[in-house]
């Protein structure tokens, strides 16, 4: 299920390769451990978790629009999870570090470690984007 996105159909992507020092600067210390050391945040601390406003949520690390707020559910897992996400915002890859293969799925543009995705979401899509509300800004319609 690995599988990167086309570099070519995102703006400013060159920009947003940046090195650890440099997003050491631009981040929080707990953005940074997430989105850059794949770290995950406690659950239900994430205000993001209970936003119900119409709107888009973005990659806290460079603002890449990664999912639309009519694909955010209430999972109960304590994360904003959705069931799809906008088409070219995503890459991903297989994550073993918890012995059992999961799929991780980053940031299209800059790379930052988003979440998870598991296979028992709503439908139609049937999967859960669970993601770390501290990688994520929400952007009211």
């Amino acid at each position: 299920m690995a599988k990167s996105p086309d570099t070519s159909k995102i703006p400013d992507y060159e920009k947003w390769q940046l090195s650890n020092s440099e997003w050491k600067e631009r981040l929080s210390p707990e953005a940074f451990a997430v989105l850059r050391k794949e770290a995950t945040e406690r659950p239900r601390t994430s205000p993001l978790n209970d936003e119900k406003r119409d709107g888009t949520y973005a990659c806290a690390g460079c603002g890449y629009d990664l999912f639309k707020s009519d694909t955010k559910f209430e999972s109960g897992t304590g994360w904003p999870s959705f069931w799809d996400y906008i088409p070219d915002a995503l890459g991903t890859k297989t994550d073993i570090k918890l012995i059992i293969p999961r799929t991780e799925y980053h940031c299209a543009r800059c790379g930052g470690h988003q979440g998870h995705v598991f296979k028992d979401g709503p439908e139609p899509t049937g999967l859960r984007y669970c993601s770390n509300g501290v990688a994520l800004t929400f952007k009211p319609a």
